[in-house]
């Protein structure tokens, strides 16, 4: 299928590793070009220039941590009129609420749901003013399927979808989508770095929750990385001009409701 993104230039953080360099490298074999935004410079270099040899397509790298100021400024002043914009950010480790201070309550806050406000904030009226725009943002299955041990990310991801409920139905009119992926278990670091982080509070082998967690699911295997980037370049695409505010699982299948 032609994507008709050829040209289009998309800003995408959290990009250097998993399910955002699996976005990034399929929007890239569709033609876009691309800016990839993360903190670590040797995992960002070697990821833009396995997508470049791959697919030739143009690629800028940024050094920055999103998550504040100074990185979002240098973000937007790589690419200053993205047509495509993925927020992607890790998660906060798994505990128990008894223990969280309003310090971590902030810090999630500040990790996941103000950088993706603010960046589209940044962006939404220009993509408007020029008629086409896509933003997409990856959060979790966990503002659908609460985890207690995860009560930080179901509080700051469901804070997040809250409100791009209300900004996606002001700018769709204008050709511009606003979309949450709500992504189940992957294969990705950040699913190891959860398992491992469950494995040291529970004293349960890290091989053995990994396993489980794969049984459990009715898919019966983790996610792949490039499953999520062929849907996020669906959503990006031409085609996906009429899908918008929604909070779309991908997920093998675990969420347990009907609608």
């Amino acid at each position: 299928m032609e994507l008709g993104i050829r040209g289009r230039k998309a800003l995408l953080s959290g990009a250097s590793k998993g399910m955002g360099k699996a976005c990034a490298l399929e929007i890239a074999r569709a033609g876009a070009e691309l800016t990839l935004v993360a903190r670590n410079e040797a995992t960002l270099l070697a990821a833009a220039a396995e997508i470049r040899e791959e697919t030739g397509a143009k690629v800028t790298t940024v050094v920055a941590d999103i998550t504040t100021e100074e990185g979002r400024a240098a973000a937007l002043s790589a690419c200053p009129e993205p047509d495509i914009l993925l927020n992607n950010a890790g998660g906060m480790p798994p505990g128990d609420f008894r223990d969280w201070t309003r310090d971590d309550w902030i810090k999630a806050v500040d990790l996941m749901m103000l950088p993706p406000i603010f960046m589209m904030q940044a962006t939404v009226d220009g993509m408007m003013e020029r008629g086409f725009g896509r933003i997409v943002n990856i959060a979790s299955r966990s503002v659908k399927i609460a985890h207690a041990e995860l009560g930080l990310s179901n509080g700051a991801r469901s804070g997040l979808v809250g409100f791009t409920a209300g900004l996606a139905r002001q700018t769709v009119g204008r050709n511009v989508t606003i979309n949450n992926l709500l992504p189940g278990i992957f294969d990705s670091d950040g699913q190891r770095e959860h398992v491992a982080k469950l494995s040291e509070s529970t004293g349960r082998p890290f091989d053995e929750i990994w396993a489980q967690r794969a049984s459990k699911n009715p898919a019966g295997r983790y996610g792949r990385p490039s499953e999520i980037g062929a849907y996020f370049a669906f959503l990006v695409s031409e085609h996906g001009g009429f899908i918008t505010g929604q909070n779309l699982l991908i997920d093998g299948g675990e969420y347990p409701g009907t609608y």
